[in-house]
């Protein structure tokens, strides 16, 4: 193979790297989530449900205040209450560890948690509300109780 031959085949070559890279760091970039785990889920002395939530901004958005609407099932399916869940301030990074309780509720009579909203989702230095917070949601649970979007 000739000189050029070997430089055209390294140009090539180089090309693919770069244009890989750049695909890589925009597909980051599209896939930021925010993610909120149910961890765990645990009765407190006076019979209550203390839940226990991580929350994770992977996005590249630090937020000044994060907070979820969610809707909370009894064993029988039915919303037994509408609540906010404030995280407060997450930077870009971050997790954050809250705990939740449910007075009067035990843990064995809540099915489910569904995120029925975005109550806030407010992004470092003001603006409107980012999106991240509802179009890069993921929702896990380590629980019995279910929980999701």
């Amino acid at each position: 193979m000739s000189f050029f031959a070997h430089s055209k085949l390294f140009f090539c070559a180089l090309t693919v790297a770069v244009s890989s890279t750049a695909a890589v760091a925009q597909t980051s970039n599209d896939t930021a989530t925010f993610n909120v785990e149910l961890n765990s889920a645990a009765e407190t002395e006076d019979g209550s449900c203390r839940l226990t939530y991580v929350a994770t901004n992977q996005s590249n958005i630090a937020l000044d205040r994060a907070a979820f609407e969610v809707a909370v099932f009894d064993i029988e399916g039915i919303v037994s209450r509408l609540l906010v869940l404030e995280f407060g301030q997450l930077i870009e990074g971050k997790t954050k560890i809250l705990r939740f309780d449910l007075s009067g509720t035990p843990c064995g009579a809540i099915s489910r948690i569904v995120v029925n909203d975005v109550a806030a989702c407010t992004p470092a230095g003001g603006g409107e509300d980012a999106p991240i917070c509802l179009s890069g949601l993921t929702a896990s649970s380590r629980t019995a109780i279910q929980f999701g979007i």
